[in-house]
């Protein structure tokens, strides 16, 4: 008893609209970097290797499993459909199981589930291996801004609003996206984000980095990304807070070591190591001056005993 020719013609058209849809995709949605592109279908451009992982586990695991087993339903549907229905199958059947059937549809899900897992676990482990940070930014979500802290160079908290409409615009920035003053780190370096918040729940979602964690007051969590290149790169609040809970952007400025050791001098910070290496110096340049001292603590002697 196989499938009928119009079940088959059905899930071939279906098969090949899909695809003719995914194939056709670029062709209208040109993919931005750091921001959701209008019209398309897959994640945000990555710019971490977190977010490649991620990228990978959606696309090469997830997805092919998710479109087999919709693809099986949807045949079994079709097949049952036109099979046995009361023109092609008059008199019905009166058995009640099959064992064989299920245990297939009892163990074989669990051996999906298992794979999911085991490419699923070794990601997670990946986010929570956090390398030796080489930055770390104290994040935290208030009704309706963030507010951002370098604890270990020394820039006190400051606080980022989303940009009014006409000066977004006016700049060629994303309404709704761009920050008046946006969160900035360097190219390549470990950045360690301690996420909290004051008042309610809010959460840090940055899809470039394939980041959501949550803030949650009177709690610190700690999430991690590493950018590969320079730009800029926005998020928002994902976490429902309130009446302006879609004004909350998150913007994330990616600039090279030079210039991030600029912006810390201009918020009146220093690299950690700077005042480490000055004291380094006064050190060396006192013991250099006792070793001079006692060096020629012998001659004084001698001409005191000569005189």
């Amino acid at each position: 008893m196989g499938m009928g020719k119009r079940a088959r013609a059905m899930i071939a058209s279906t098969v090949l609209a899909s695809t003719a849809l995914f194939a056709a995709a670029p062709g209208w949605a040109q993919e931005l970097v750091g921001q959701p592109t209008p019209g398309g279908l897959g994640l945000q451009q990555s710019a971490s290797p977190l977010k490649v992982e991620a990228t990978m586990f959606h696309d090469a695991i997830l997805m092919p499993i998710i479109t087999a087993i919709c693809l099986l339903v949807l045949g079994l549907l079709l097949w049952i459909v036109f099979r046995y229905n009361k023109r092609r199958n008059p008199v019905p059947a009166k058995w009640s199981h099959n064992t064989t059937i299920e245990i297939i549809w009892t163990v074989v899900p669990v051996l999906i589930l298992m794979v999911i897992a085991l490419f699923s676990f070794r990601l997670l482990f990946n986010y929570h291996d956090m390398p030796e940070p080489d930055v770390t930014v104290k994040v935290t979500g208030n009704q309706w801004n963030w507010t951002y802290e370098y604890p270990d160079h020394g820039v006190g908290e400051y606080v980022s609003n989303m940009m009014p409409e006409d000066e977004a615009r006016g700049q060629g920035l994303p309404y709704l996206l761009a920050a008046d003053e946006p969160m900035v780190v360097p190219v390549g370096q470990t950045v360690q984000l301690l996420v909290t918040a004051s008042d309610v729940i809010h959460s840090v979602a940055l899809p470039a980095f394939g980041l959501k964690t949550d803030a949650i007051p009177g709690r610190v969590n700690e999430t991690w990304f590493r950018a590969d290149r320079t730009g800029v790169f926005y998020g928002q609040c994902s976490e429902l807070c309130g009446v302006d809970h879609a004004f909350m952007p998150l913007q994330i400025n990616v600039v090279t070591q030079a210039e991030f050791e600029a912006w810390i001098a201009e918020r009146g910070g220093a690299m950690p190591g700077a005042e480490s290496a000055e004291d380094a110096a006064t050190e060396a340049s006192t013991a250099e001056a006792e070793v001079t001292e006692t060096e020629d603590a012998p001659a004084a002697d001698a001409a005191e005993a000569v005189q």
